[in-house]
């Protein structure tokens, strides 16, 4: 399950309220998986449960009370365990599900144009995400500099370069479509 994993490694790097969890979730591995806050606390409580980490309530004068999380030796062995076997992830990674992929199948059944709609709209969507790595770059930069460790960021910014690449590649890939529907490709 990528989301445990996903907060197991987060936490690995120091402990975090949830809230915490779910921006630095958001804005450093949002762009490859989503994960929403209701999830993120359903997932901590299991994981508390399976014993990976533990919390601690932090009461607070001026604001609402707050629970810190902290992973432990259990959860730090599952981090590595997870790790350590990729294969799963692998074949997963190379498989495409798309609804949208599955409408341009068909999309022989309605007009040129309103395929070019279509495509121009998913290459517009691809735009906006590519510009939004431009906030998993300052994600990286921020939380590099909480943890201070350039070979930890090293493979963040090697996961930020794929989601740029995906973008390009889906946007170029959009554009080419475009211009084979409008008779110049």
């Amino acid at each position: 399950m990528p989301l445990k994993h996903g907060l197991l490694g987060l936490l690995n790097y120091g402990d975090m309220t949830g809230y915490a969890l779910d921006k630095a979730f958001n804005a450093s591995l949002g762009f490859f998986w989503q994960g929403q806050m209701s999830q993120i606390y359903r997932e901590l409580a299991a994981m508390e449960h399976s014993g990976w980490l533990t919390s601690e309530r932090v009461i607070q004068d001026e604001k609402p009370n707050k629970k810190v999380y902290h992973i432990t030796c259990s959860g730090k062995a599952e981090l590595q365990n997870w790790l350590a076997s990729p294969e799963s992830d692998i074949a997963d990674a190379m498989r495409i599900r798309s609804a949208f992929l599955m409408r341009v199948f068909f999309a022989g059944e309605t007009s040129a144009e309103q395929a070019v709609q279509l495509l121009a709209a998913f290459r517009d969507a691809c735009l906006t995400a590519l510009a939004s790595l431009d906030d998993a770059s300052g994600a990286i930069k921020a939380y590099g500099a909480m943890i201070n460790s350039e070979e930890r960021t090293r493979y963040w910014k090697i996961a930020s370069s794929f989601g740029e690449s995906y973008y390009r590649a889906e946007i170029e890939w959009a554009e080419k479509a475009i211009a084979m529907l409008e008779g110049e490709g």
